[in-house]
């Protein structure tokens, strides 16, 4: 990388060290401060029985509240950055699927397939970064073609397995805290149900047999809320990492091949080459029985 900005951002950090604990959170021990804002994003539609895509991912990330002007003002200057050195528009939405695929927007922009993959790397080293100062991500995967039962809801058990992670998380490094969702309006409504759901009953899957427990959900606050991807660059990040994610588990689990527009340098060695660079923003407690921590289901 050539900006001053950038290198200092990807070599040196967004936020001093020695006043971050493990989430990058300001050490003044007022339990107030503990705030943490997950924004979510997905790719795959929630269809099930009927459906267009075999897998559903959604992932969210989360940080403390305290970090978001600092996280902004890095991602600000990494998209000048990117607009300095590639021409890639200041304002333009990266929406990862259409990106690489060299949709519209940006066919206008006479991309080779060679830029537009460096870009996409970039943005991976970028997000690496930003897991390193505090920032962290958990990808949930419904994987239709496992489901042995037509009633069963793709998004509620997503968001559901997804919050519960990100409760635990919150439970064992700071039970003082408490977290507010951020997504695309597209899934609203339904979210909002699934989230008032699980705060009054919801039963966790026992790792030890086929039985459940009680547990409900105690560090959500407020019902999610609804931000436009366009106007969001955090919740543009949850969708290029959620389609690296759907790009990596449908060929990990043998569903199909990639989309006949996809370029040709793009293969499983270079989707798992995404998927390390990412590696250090993932939450791999979230799953143990998966390498970067995703949470595949059903089992």
């Amino acid at each position: 990388m050539q900006s001053r900005a950038v290198r200092e951002t990807l070599g040196d950090g967004l936020c001093d060290d020695d006043t971050r604990q493990i989430f990058g959170w300001v050490s003044n021990g007022e339990e107030s401060e503990r705030m943490i804002i997950a924004y979510y994003d997905e790719s795959g539609d929630d269809g099930f029985p009927a459906y267009s895509s075999k897998l559903f991912v959604l992932t969210s990330l989360y940080f403390h509240h305290a970090n978001w002007k600092e996280y902004y003002n890095g991602i600000y200057e990494f998209r000048r950055f990117l607009k300095g050195d590639f021409q890639f528009p200041l304002k333009m939405e990266m929406h990862a699927r259409s990106f690489l695929l060299n949709k519209m927007p940006y066919k206008t922009l006479n991309f080779s397939d060679e830029k537009r993959l460096e870009i996409f790397g970039l943005y991976c080293s970028f997000i690496s970064s930003l897991g390193s100062q505090g920032m962290h991500v958990i990808n949930t995967v419904i994987n239709k073609p496992a489901i042995k039962t037509s009633t069963y809801n793709v998004l509620d058990r997503a968001l559901t397995y997804s919050i519960q992670r990100i409760e635990n998380d919150l439970n064992k490094w700071d039970p003082a805290s408490r977290f507010m969702i951020i997504t695309d309006p597209g899934r609203l409504g339904k979210m909002r149900h699934i989230a008032r759901k699980i705060q009054k009953v919801n039963y966790i899957p026992s790792k030890f047999g086929p039985s459940s427990y009680r547990k409900e959900i105690s560090r959500l606050i407020e019902d999610p809320l609804p931000k436009e991807s366009d106007q969001s660059y955090f919740i543009q990040i949850a969708d290029l990492v959620s389609y690296i994610v759907n790009l990596y588990m449908s060929l990990h689990l043998g569903l199909g091949s990639l989309p006949a527009r996809m370029p040709a340098q793009v293969d499983l060695a270079k989707i798992t080459a995404w998927m390390n660079t990412l590696k250090s923003s993932f939450n791999l407690a979230a799953s143990s029985s998966n390498p970067y921590g995703i949470v595949c289901y059903p089992k």
